[in-house]
């Protein structure tokens, strides 16, 4: 699937005047490099449109969307923003496939927000090497925010790990003596929010865990990895998934009736996604965690920013849900695109774009928790540091507790 959202026309006209008109002082201080001119800046990006992740479809629907929005508003600087998106069915070897062709035969400036841990997984040393951003990649890997050794990749989600030593910290002050069993994906995303867990739990954790299943991407359920934790004797599930295994083992609970406490990383918990097809009323007292505002609070229903997102559904992509977070997710993502294209100027190479990416002070996105701002630096490419415990009341999230930073260590 490719979706173009500015056409050549302009290109061609860019081109024959700067053959009539003679360079001015202001044209000398703008760089580009390739995928960006006087008129256009080239996005690439993968979207898993089909495949076990499709529940994330939206993501990219919802950024293309307020790209279009932005373009219709004059664009960046006057540029308007080319977002070319490809199918990658979640699966790394189409990610590649796809990858190499933005960068090769589209010749974009940078990947924006290509979407889950496999498919950044199988394309980071490529772009890395090819000196091309991969940039707000939308997965919590630590290795997406390592920029000692991967200069180019800077990861939008909170770190998984960080996550995860943020829910043993809330096992640790309310079950302190829980049976943990461990549902995981087996790949970075899976295997990082384990070894934040083990890491929060300090010396505890062997003790506390007391089972681990992991499933391929390729499975088709993850029923045999529930019955095996339930007869490990397990009274706390921690659910590191994405949303279409997380409905699954929600289903699989209620059909067992086993009802431990559930925890469920932060990529599992959309309502939309995830709750609602495994059903509203067996995902009651569901834990999860949050940065963003949920359009389906209440609480938020005068908030200002809460309000411009509804208006901009309205108008740009009106067959979405708006109060699916995978939405809210996609708008927060490319608000904070344009805020790095527009700390970029007139230089528009790829190294500013790192740059500036790696310069964020003190950035407040329009639909973060109150408290939490955005802050990275050439040595810490956590985008997302803050959090805020949330519990599924049977309709929605409730938050609860306080901010909680993790000022460990970057990466």
């Amino acid at each position: 699937m490719r979706t173009s959202l500015f056409g050549l026309g302009a290109m061609a006209l860019a081109a024959s005047l700067a053959i009539a008109l003679p360079a001015s002082s202001a044209d000398a201080q703008k760089k580009y490099d390739t995928g960006a001119t006087d008129t256009e800046i080239k996005i690439g990006q993968t979207v898993p449109f089909s495949g076990p992740a499709s529940a994330y479809a939206g993501i990219g629907k919802t950024q293309a969307a307020y790209l279009k929005m932005i373009n219709e508003k004059g664009g960046i600087n006057g540029r308007k923003l080319n977002l070319i998106q490809y199918d990658d069915a979640y699966s790394p070897p189409k990610a590649v496939e796809q990858v190499r062709k933005l960068v090769e035969s589209d010749e974009v400036l940078f990947t924006f927000q290509i979407i889950g841990t496999p498919s950044n997984a199988a394309v980071q040393k490529y772009l890395n090497g090819k000196k091309v951003p991969q940039l707000l990649a939308s997965t919590g890997a630590s290795r997406f925010t390592d920029p000692q050794n991967f200069p180019w990749t800077i990861a939008y989600n909170p770190n998984y790990q960080s996550e995860g030593r943020i829910y043993a910290k809330y096992i640790l002050a309310n079950h302190p003596n829980a049976k943990i069993g461990i549902l995981y994906q087996n790949d970075d995303l899976g295997r990082d929010y384990i070894a934040g867990l083990k890491s929060g739990l300090g010396a505890k954790a062997d003790t506390m865990i007391v089972s681990e299943a992991s499933y391929e991407l390729s499975d088709p359920t993850v029923d045999s990895q529930i019955v095996k934790l339930k007869s490990s004797g397990a009274d706390l599930l921690y659910n590191a998934s994405t949303p279409k295994f997380a409905a699954q083992a929600i289903k699989k609970l209620a059909d067992l009736g086993w009802k431990p406490v559930h925890i469920l990383d932060i990529n599992a918990s959309p309502v939309s996604a995830t709750l609602k097809p495994a059903g509203l009323d067996i995902s009651k007292d569901i834990i999860s965690t949050n940065y963003g505002k949920d359009p389906a609070d209440p609480q938020w229903k005068d908030d200002a920013g809460v309000k411009a997102y509804f208006e901009f559904m309205d108008k740009y992509y009106p067959e979405g849900d708006k109060l699916n977070t995978v939405n809210t997710y996609g708008y927060s993502t490319a608000e904070l695109l344009v805020q790095i294209l527009r700390q970029c100027s007139d230089d528009l190479t790829r190294e500013n774009v790192m740059r500036q990416a790696a310069s964020i002070k003190g950035y407040v996105p329009s639909l973060a928790l109150p408290g939490l701002s955005i802050t990275t630096s050439p040595t810490d490419f956590r985008v997302n540091k803050q959090m805020q415990m949330m519990k599924f009341n049977g309709e929605r999230w409730e938050l609860f507790g306080p901010i909680i930073e993790d000022t460990g260590a970057a990466g």
